[in-house]
């Protein structure tokens, strides 16, 4: 049974799924910055999900996941999920709080400092495959074999303890036009088309992916699934090649439409985000504001929010692009 009763996702719902992150963090800060509202041509806020606990908005989903485990598995020792990194740190910082086990697998050649914070963070490291699909392949491998929970990177546990940013965004800034949201596995963005609907408000969420890693938008656009052959952009939380299914089910219905925005677009909303308000953006965590910075023709005299998901980057990838280099 569920603590938060998901299957209803009401109002009551996410004040008790708020009320538990609150336990282990504070609500992160939205705000207007002038500069970046100077390059889109209007108003910009931004919701700054880099200030967790974590530096990335994943934590609020493990918190909740992990208190639904405690609860309906009390026998569970530990979890296994892949990863590129912040949801493994998620579920890492979140597991050793509620006194399980976390093995996290990650593909070859992760970021180096996501793997580093997740060791930190109490994590068994295991590194298989070239990409996000494979790993988590091997996760659900070794699950059984070990007797480990499987933890998916989708899961309504998970969507419910995310969406609590969302209530916060809307919360702070009720008369938001439109919001701008990166896709990986798709627990922000249905957080946010979810809290949007049971708030009653006109928001038009948009959906944005990489060109490099653009199954979501592909499936978007033909009304099924489409999976990508590849996936290999510096921009890891989008580097998705499959979507989930029972994202798509929400996210194909609740945006009003995708985007997606290269890697040269990602870098410079990299570079904006740090010149403009000196906050550390990663790749998928910039591409919502280099996504709105596309479409600013678009925009004028709209007040647009953008979700800044995440600044764990490495330091070598955020030295390259602020010295306009190769990533």
């Amino acid at each position: 049974m569920s603590l938060f009763s998901t299957s209803s996702f009401s109002l009551e719902t996410l004040k008790q799924a708020a009320a538990l992150v609150y336990q282990h963090m504070p609500p992160t800060p939205q705000y207007e910055w002038p500069q970046l509202s100077g390059y889109l041509g209007t108003t910009l806020w931004v919701k700054h999900e880099n200030h967790t606990a974590t530096g990335a908005f994943k934590i609020r989903g493990g918190i909740t996941f992990m208190n639904w485990l405690s609860q309906t598995e009390p026998d569970c020792r530990g979890i296994i999920t892949a990863t590129r990194g912040n949801h493994g740190q998620s579920q890492a910082r979140a597991a050793k709080a509620f006194g399980l086990e976390a093995h996290i697998v990650v593909p070859h050649g992760n970021a180096r400092e996501k793997n580093d914070a997740m060791q930190a963070f109490g994590a068994n490291l295991i590194e298989h495959g070239s990409d996000f699909d494979a790993a988590k392949q091997e996760a659900m491998n070794r699950a059984s074999a070990a007797n480990l929970v499987m933890v998916p990177p989708y899961h309504s546990e998970i969507v419910v303890g995310v969406a609590t940013y969302a209530l916060e965004l809307f919360n702070a800034v009720r008369d938001l036009d439109v919001v701008y949201v990166p896709i990986g596995c798709g627990s922000g963005v249905c957080g946010l088309v979810q809290t949007r609907d049971i708030l009653n408000l006109k928001t038009r969420i948009v959906g944005v992916v990489s060109t490099e890693a653009d199954a979501a938008k592909q499936s978007f656009e033909a009304g099924q699934l489409i999976e990508t052959k590849s996936a290999h952009t510096f921009a890891d939380g989008m580097a998705v090649r499959a979507p989930i299914p029972e994202a798509f089910a929400i996210y194909s219905r609740g945006v009003d439409h995708m985007v997606a925005v290269t890697d040269e677009e990602v870098a410079q909303a990299i570079r904006l985000y740090f010149a403009c308000t000196h906050n550390v953006a990663e790749g998928a965590g910039a591409a919502a504001l280099a996504a709105a910075l596309q479409e600013k023709a678009q925009l004028q005299g709209q007040k647009v929010g953008v979700i800044l998901t995440g600044g764990n980057i490495d330091t070598e990838v955020m030295s390259a692009i602020l010295r306009r280099e190769p990533v």
